[in-house]
């Protein structure tokens, strides 16, 4: 079986020498801890996206709002607007109600447990325990994709995910101590995005390959074994782009609830198999061809309908490139398509 102390020592050595530089990370070993709010925010945005996708955001928002306190004084719609790009909106209002209760309830300054910080408005078991750990120094089992995937490679588990997740989590908090742990839980996540990586593992560099009965076995890559996965199911819309005489583009806020909720959004009809909704106002209706997005649960078809339109109505008219700023990214596509508005 591995060596437990043996795969400690080897990985935080390795972390030593080849951790990454990112803008929200303490150097290891330094002594010093990155400030809360920027592992929190870095964690919060990380969550279903990339380092490369999440890093611009990351640099806008601490330049906007540089403390909690900041950003939980901002309007959400500013807020929203900034988060549009990355995806799972939910998390922005989260993200609000979360700076807004350590502003009110704590002064402005983070829970330093695991604990405390769980019971943030939310905070889930993951982010709390990442912040506890990298921000505080807590002892705390931070287990995230890459993680698992350490996990499984490294003791060879056969439990296809998702039923292995408890597994992969007890295997996990075997190496948790109070010896470094925030640099612990950034060595194992650099070790999975870096070199344990789910396509074409580069064991040949990996400093835990002698301990991986992954490796032993041979084929590596094989874990985690993953269920299947039903076939994402497919709905289609239509979304309507009315330009008026200025080239203002109209939008209107999307309910708090629900898909993209609380985003600023272009008029659609609904989104289901056969969709339905007459365009909201009367006009020279011209359709301008459709674009594909996939969203967790579904994938789409949005067709587009272009229209020029006097101003006014229940509408937050825009500029154009202020509009496909503000939009989530299925909105800037079909915006898009819509072409310049001199061509509607």
């Amino acid at each position: 079986m591995p060596d437990v102390s043996l795969i400690r020592s080897e990985l935080l050595a390795w972390y030593d020498a080849h951790a990454r530089s990112l803008p929200w990370r303490a150097p290891p070993g330094a002594g010093t801890r990155t400030e809360p709010y920027r592992v929190w925010l870095s964690e919060v945005m990380l969550q279903q996206t990339t380092v490369p996708h999440a890093t611009p955001y990351f640099h806008d928002f601490t330049r906007r709002w540089p403390t909690v306190s900041d950003l939980a004084a901002a309007p959400d719609a500013e807020v929203m607007a900034a988060w549009a790009g990355l995806g799972y909106y939910a998390r922005a209002r989260n993200l609000l109600a979360c700076a807004r209760a350590v502003a009110s309830d704590h002064g402005g300054v983070f829970p330093d447990t695991e604990a405390g910080l769980l019971a943030l408005p939310g905070v889930g078991a993951y982010t709390a325990a990442a912040v506890a750990s990298i921000a505080f120094d807590r002892a705390a089992n931070v287990v995230d994709g890459n993680v698992e995937r350490v996990m499984a490679r490294l003791f060879a588990v056969e439990t296809p995910l998702p039923a292995a997740r408890p597994e992969l989590k007890r295997l996990a908090g075997q190496f948790i101590t109070d010896d470094r742990p925030g640099d612990w839980a950034q060595a194992l996540m650099d070790l999975g995005a870096t070199v344990c990586r789910p396509k074409s593992p580069t064991c040949g560099v990996c400093p835990l390959t002698d301990q991986c009965l992954g490796f032993a076995g041979g084929a590596p890559e094989r874990f985690p074994i993953k269920t299947k996965k039903a076939e994402r199911p497919h709905r289609q819309g239509v979304a309507f782009v009315m330009i008026d005489a200025e080239g203002r583009v109209a939008l209107e806020r999307r309910p708090d609830k629900g898909l993209l909720g609380g985003m600023m959004g272009l008029p659609t009809s609904d989104w289901s198999a056969s969709p339905t909704g007459a365009p909201p106002v009367a006009a020279d209706w011209r359709e301008a061809g459709a674009v594909e997005h996939v969203f967790t649960h579904f994938s789409l078809t949005l067709s587009v309908r272009t229209a020029r339109v006097e101003g006014g109505g229940d509408y937050e008219w825009m500029t154009v490139e202020a509009a496909r700023a503000a939009l989530p990214t299925v909105f800037a596509k079909a915006l898009d398509r819509a072409g310049e508005p001199a061509l509607i």
